[in-house]
């Protein structure tokens, strides 16, 4: 085990890809982090939930989200360095999740804001038309205090993943703007200056079809409130991003694109979230994994260090492999959506082998997080539990990377239907070749085959082995491809 590259997430992002793009900036980034970063992190989780004034003084309506001065440096100081400029400078995703490993191995929670600001600015930038992308998106890629965030508001009370039963929030086009009305539930970064929101036009189809996806402002055109938070939620973690309920009334708002692409562009916003749901839970069980070597070391019993007793050498032998896996599956579904982020419907092939990689890596990858900080907190015993320390943490943090984006059950319903529909699992076992063995890639081919022609509850219920068993092969696949250059 390679112990030196544990407690650094950019010595184990080279050892792992070989040339690390932007290495000088992620080592930097890593170094602010260890002389500033982790200090701040700590007081902000230690601080709780983040307060709601509903009215200035003068009893005018106002909801600004109270966020202490050293939080806005935390936050700040991704946007300088480029979390979100650079990938529209060079065309490319890879700044965003590699800035966002180096921030997800100190605070899991702070990516939040940075991923649904990119789930904004990136339909923006496909769908928006000319003028809208002319006039707002250069202020989401400023580099100081003055960058606007976005974010990304689904869900409604009846829950996420339902969305053609769930989106109430109604859209009514008004000469030539367009009005929403309606609440969304969870609405991470509340207060942003932007969010793009799931609504459904008035005389759209029912179901997904009949959904659209709009661009909401934090201000009316003449200043006011474009929409009221009702309260900020009490999280158990991520308490760096202000999670709130959001009131829609008449509020103002642009259609992105075709109002029928509305369903494929929120899916876009997800996939976009659900890779850097993957590249965090790699960056946490890092952290929670180095976190539990560094305590081994330095804790004796029965005569020695815990880490030198057999079994736990045994079990840090295998989380090193897990880790090295969920890097490999989560680096594959990146460098998947690097080369397709940019399609519209209809998609490619390639697109489609996207989609099932993303949900086999949030899916592997979040599972592998929990285990991985729950194990870490068993390393350290009864210190481990304790909130004067920073271990029971990481299992806070990471019971929310296994539901954001979309639960383990979401992962694998979606994923059956992208192998249903458009064979993603034919497309995924040409990819893995020629690694592995034509015979063991022919009788995965026919398993999955044979499981797709069960009826539809069967076919179901008896999913979770297959789809768990499909990811761990191909992130053992991967590994041994990347192993192999």
């Amino acid at each position: 085990m390679s112990f030196a590259t544990l407690s650094s997430p950019s010595d184990f992002l080279r050892q792992m890809l070989g040339v690390l793009p932007l290495e000088a900036e992620l080592r930097d980034f890593e170094n602010w982090w260890e002389r500033d970063g982790k200090a701040i992190s700590e007081a902000v989780d230690r601080g709780g939930t983040p307060w709601l004034r509903m009215f200035d003084r003068f009893g005018e309506r106002c909801d600004e989200v109270l966020l202490g001065p050293e939080y806005r440096k935390l936050l700040l100081e991704g946007y300088r360095r480029g979390v979100l400029w650079r990938t529209f400078e060079n065309k490319s995703l890879l700044p965003f999740y590699l800035l966002g490993y180096i921030t997800a191995f100190y605070d899991t929670g702070l990516y939040c804001p940075y991923t649904v600001s990119l789930g904004t600015a990136v339909p923006l930038y496909k769908y928006g038309t000319r003028s809208l992308r002319e006039r707002i998106l250069p202020h989401m890629l400023r580099r100081d205090e003055t960058v606007w965030q976005g974010a990304t508001w689904m869900t409604e009370i009846k829950g996420g993943s339902d969305l053609a039963a769930n989106v109430e929030t109604r859209a009514e086009l008004r000469g030539r703007s367009w009005r929403l009305t309606g609440e969304k539930y969870f609405a991470s970064n509340v207060g942003a200056e932007l969010a793009v929101v799931a609504a459904r036009p008035v005389g759209a189809p029912l179901g997904v079809r009949g959904l659209a996806l709009f661009l909401v402002p934090r201000q009316r055109r003449d200043g006011g409130l474009n929409y009221q938070i009702r309260r900020i939620k009490d999280k158990i973690a991520t308490r760096c991003v202000p999670t709130g309920e959001v009131e829609l009334r008449e509020s103002e708002a642009w259609l992105l694109g075709k109002a029928e692409w509305g369903i494929y562009q929120i899916l876009e916003v997800l996939n976009l979230s659900r890779v850097a749901n993957a590249i965090g839970s790699v960056g946490l069980a890092q952290r929670a994994i180095s976190e539990a070597h560094s305590f081994a070391r330095g804790r004796w019993a029965f005569g020695k260090p815990i880490v030198e007793q057999p079994l736990l050498r045994r079990q840090f032998d295998e989380r090193w492999q897990g880790l090295q896996e969920a890097l490999a599956l989560a680096w594959e579904a990146l460098r998947l959506l690097n080369t397709v982020w940019l399609e519209k419907p209809p998609y490619s092939e390639r697109y489609h082998l996207f989609r099932l990689v993303a949900h086999l890596a949030k899916y592997w990858t979040a599972e592998f997080a929990v285990q991985s900080a729950k194990w870490c907190m068993e390393v350290h015993g009864g210190i481990g539990t304790l909130g004067e320390y920073s271990i029971e943490r990481w299992l806070r943090e990471a019971m929310i990377l296994a539901i954001w984006e979309g639960t383990p059950h979401r992962q694998i319903l979606d994923g059956l239907e992208v192998m249903q529909r458009k064979d993603a699992h034919t497309l995924l076992l040409q990819h893995l070749a020629p690694l592995p063995a034509p015979d063991m890639l022919a009788d995965w081919s026919a398993r999955i085959e044979t499981h797709l022609q069960l009826p539809q509850e069967e076919m179901e219920a008896g999913s979770e082995s297959l789809f768990r068993e499909l990811a761990q092969f191909t992130a053992k696949t991967l590994l041994e491809k990347q192993r192999a250059v």
